[in-house]
């Protein structure tokens, strides 16, 4: 007798399609052949040598990124200078020091309009923060994003923030890099799930490139693009972000990107102010979260074309900046100065308050630009201004203000976006100060947890969830690849032979009424023969007298009581079958039970639902009697 076994390398090889009927046409082989399950399975081991060529890949693009996240830096300055100073320069500069009075106004319009015509006849990827929609193409189009994002989106933020965008450059460099890594995801010869570590690997890239923070970067793939981790996935996207990093010593310097006075190592008091700080924060992060898309609602219901809606959000930007100058432009040293813990109460309003109103609405209005750098900024000064507060009622406690500044960006990021480790490490790396990690892991936490009770998506998923696309916000393992067949399995050795008449069956089946449509067949010698279909006993064609042999399928698909779950429901969906019989190792024609797709389905809702079971192991009041008991019984001894 032949059998159609799940573990062999031939096994794979004697697979053919049928042309004519798209089904899969297996061809039965012999059970004396060597098999191995494991090198059936489809999914690919962690690590291969498509890893490293994926890396080479990862390392090659995040080269690239680096150069582009220098040009954008570059074209940011000409356009600020052009724009504000009329002069041709790539000097560093921001729009703070503008003398152009109330024409200030009219420059961000410029910039809106240009990026509206950019998007109505580009593309409209370029529109939004980048990190979202990187996540939406990971989610639900196989990670490709078109090419003309790459060139299309650095130009366009350029002009954005350029043109006093009160934005950050790493929300576009982060978009960009996705694309090019999306790009050679799509001319590569890769899978979908590789084609989003090449996405993933080129955004993060962007990030470390431009803040020099390749740690936070990594956490961040994990925490918002990944949605896994695994070696296969972690070694391109680390090795990028590695190299990224390298760029950013090369482009920009080696210095941390936020200079601030070395802090102290918080008290115990000051730390449980700090946490507290925290709670706060998250709940405006949460308050900030959901004003941005109740803006984007707003312009939704204007009965304007969207391409003019970046120049209408760009008049709140104009007429903030009129007042308030320092609040355009990417404004990083704005967030250096906060961390010095030495600015006056007029510029944290202005970049607490104001920066947040033009910010909001210019974002929520669909232009292209960063979330990081503001979110960053407001927190920043949030949490100076908490600082500054609780020690003018309170003198005598322990906090320190830069220390607040640092907690106060961290904080705003972690509730707004939940990505706790990526602001924790971000923070750290992009200030170098040890002391903070403490302060910034307590008050990150508490934003963190405060924003799961006050809404349900976050700044970066709130759009795209909107739109019916669910986002993980948990990583756990395959469920079925932690169960064996031979836990979940139903134990039953076959109960009709091939000797016995269709008629007889058929009485069987009336009289026992099995819960499946597929019953196991033995042979005379109680070894195993095949599967019946009880559809096929139900023609009324048949001779009841007729042996039920010519309706068994001998060509047997089965599975042992050691193997995997995952590999008995891959085998089920391969070959379109309700029943597996489950055979011993040693004795493959020997079936000692079955499994079905209601086998499985149970035991995943049990393993599902394990963890959420209330349970008590040890009651303390009956331990405490059993005590007393014990005693008195030791007294009388």
């Amino acid at each position: 007798m032949l059998f159609l076994c799940c573990e062999d390398n031939t096994f794979v090889k004697n697979i053919k399609m049928s042309k004519s009927k798209g089904t899969r046409e297996p061809i039965p082989i012999a059970p004396s052949l060597g098999f191995n399950e494991q090198e059936f399975i489809s999914t690919p081991p962690s690590v291969s040598k498509r890893v490293l060529y994926l890396s080479i890949q990862a390392v090659i693009n995040a080269i690239v990124i680096g150069f582009i996240a220098k040009i954008l830096v570059e074209l940011i300055h000409l356009i600020t200078n052009l724009s504000f100073y009329g002069t041709f320069s790539f000097t560093e500069s921001t729009p703070a020091g503008n003398t152009l009075g109330l024409w200030v106004i009219a420059i961000p319009i410029i910039g809106g309009i240009l990026v509206g015509i950019m998007a109505r006849l580009g593309s409209t990827a370029i529109r939004g923060h980048g990190i979202p929609e990187a996540m939406e193409q990971v989610l639900t189009n196989e990670s490709r994003i078109k090419p003309i994002i790459t060139l299309l989106k650095p130009i366009s933020a350029a002009i954005s923030i350029g043109t006093g965008g009160p934005f950050g450059s790493e929300g576009p460099i982060i978009s960009t890099g996705g694309a090019l890594g999306s790009f050679a995801g799509q001319i590569m010869k890769i899978t979908p799930n590789e084609r989003k570590i090449m996405l993933t690997a080129g955004a993060t890239a962007g990030m470390a490139a431009i803040f020099g923070t390749p740690v936070a970067a990594v956490l961040l793939a994990i925490e918002l693009l990944l949605f896994e981790f695994s070696p296969r996935s972690i070694i391109p996207v680390a090795l990028a972000c590695a190299t990224g990093a390298a760029m950013h010593l090369l482009m920009f310097g080696q210095e941390p990107m936020f200079g601030m006075p070395d802090i102290p190592a918080p008290t115990y008091q000051a730390l449980m102010l700090y946490v507290v700080m925290g709670g706060i924060i998250g709940v405006l992060s949460a308050f900030i979260s959901k004003s941005i898309y109740l803006i984007e609602d707003w312009f939704e219901k204007l009965p304007i074309h969207w391409m003019w809606w970046p120049a209408i959000g760009a008049i709140a930007i104009g007429v903030v900046g009129y007042f308030a100058p320092y609040t355009m432009g990417v404004g990083y040293s704005n967030i250096s100065n906060l961390l010095t813990g030495n600015l006056p109460l007029q510029m944290i309003f202005g970049l607490g308050v104001l920066k947040f109103i033009s910010w909001s609405i210019s974002l929520g209005s669909g232009t292209s630009g960063g979330t990081l750098a503001p979110l960053f900024t407001i927190g920043g000064a949030t949490g100076l201004g908490l600082g500054m507060l609780i020690l003018h009622f309170f003198p005598d406690s322990d906090i320190n203000l830069p220390t607040c500044a640092l907690i106060g960006m961290a904080s705003m990021f972690a509730g707004s976006a939940r990505a706790l480790l990526t602001s924790i490490v971000f923070a750290f790396e992009a200030t170098m100060q040890p002391h903070g990690l403490l302060p910034l892991l307590g008050a990150c936490t508490s934003a963190y947890f405060v924003s799961f009770f006050l809404m349900k998506g976050t700044i970066m998923t709130e759009k795209i969830q909107r739109r019916g696309i669910l986002t993980p916000d948990a990583y756990e393992p395959d469920v079925l690849q932690q169960m064996h067949v031979g836990e979940v399995m139903e134990y039953l050795e076959p109960q009709i032979s091939l000797n016995q008449s269709i008629a007889e069956v058929r009485n069987w089946v009336t009289e026992n009424r099995p819960d499946r449509h597929v019953l196991i067949v033995k042979d005379n010698e109680d070894k195993l023969a095949g599967t019946l279909k009880l559809k096929d006993l139900r023609e009324d064609i048949l001779d009841e007298t007729e042996s039920i042999e010519r309706l068994v399928n001998k060509k047997i698909i089965y599975i042992y009581p050691e193997s995997q779950l995952s590999f008995a429901v891959e085998m089920m969906d391969r070959y379109h079958t309700d029943l597996i019989p489950v055979v011993e190792k040693e004795n493959k024609t020997r079936s000692i039970g079955l499994l079905t797709p209601t086998l499985v389905f149970a035991a995943y809702r049990k393993a599902r639902h394990a963890d959420q079971q209330l349970q008590r192991h040890i009651d303390l009041k009956r331990s405490s009697y059993r005590m007393i008991v014990r005693s008195k019984k030791g007294f009388k001894a």
